[in-house]
């Protein structure tokens, strides 16, 4: 039984280390240096208000492909989790990774490859950037994925057939103000960089 208890905590503690990466392909992936940001893909600025959505604060970080591979550019995960959430629906598709007390997202992905409730790991790909033919179709807007980390739990949603393995929502378009914004999420290169400096 004592065996079977430490078995239990071992695992436990692997499946959800706290060995960070950045989630794009760079030569380091420990240095959230390399990220290049779309223009205006930087944490905490003022988004414009467009039809249906109010004016709001940039609830992550928008990363650009870091190569020039525009066939299957890989997304990967930023630290080993579960996976809580899945949206697979053209542009807003979006991943949602559970980790200790933190959760992060990946939303503007294709081709995703994770499944509900598995444990995903930081080398295996979760989804891909957009193909040359997805930005032909959605959009060049969209040749970058965004990410967040949120330490606010994502918003429990209604369980629909038309999105089945999503039950999870941010607060993306919910951050008005520098508090909210604070109060539900970090700012990625930050954390990364803190991370870096425990080593």
């Amino acid at each position: 039984m004592k065996l079977l208890f430490f078995l239990l905590l071992f695992i436990s503690s692997v499946a959800y280390s706290d060995d960070w990466f950045a989630p794009v392909r760079i030569h380091n992936r420990k240095d959230a240096g390399q990220l290049k940001l779309t223009e205006i893909g930087a944490y905490g600025i003022r988004r414009k208000a467009r039809p249906g959505i109010p004016s709001h604060l940039h609830t992550g970080i928008d990363i650009k492909r870091p190569g020039k591979n525009y066939e299957n550019e890989p997304v990967l995960p930023a630290c080993m989790g579960k996976v809580i959430s899945i949206r697979d629906d053209g542009p807003f598709a979006q991943v949602i990774i559970e980790h200790n007390g933190l959760w992060t997202v990946y939303e503007h992905v294709a081709d995703i490859k994770c499944k509900l409730g598995e444990i995903a790991h930081p080398q295996v790909p979760i989804a891909r950037f957009f193909n040359t033919n997805e930005l032909n179709k959605y959009g060049w807007k969209f040749d970058h994925f965004h990410f967040e980390i949120m330490k606010a739990r994502p918003v429990h949603i209604q369980h629909s057939d038309i999105h089945p393995d999503r039950f999870y929502a941010t607060y993306a378009l919910l951050c008005y103000d520098e508090n909210s914004l604070r109060e539900r999420y970090l700012n990625p290169l930050e954390f990364f960089n803190g991370q870096r400096v425990n080593e």
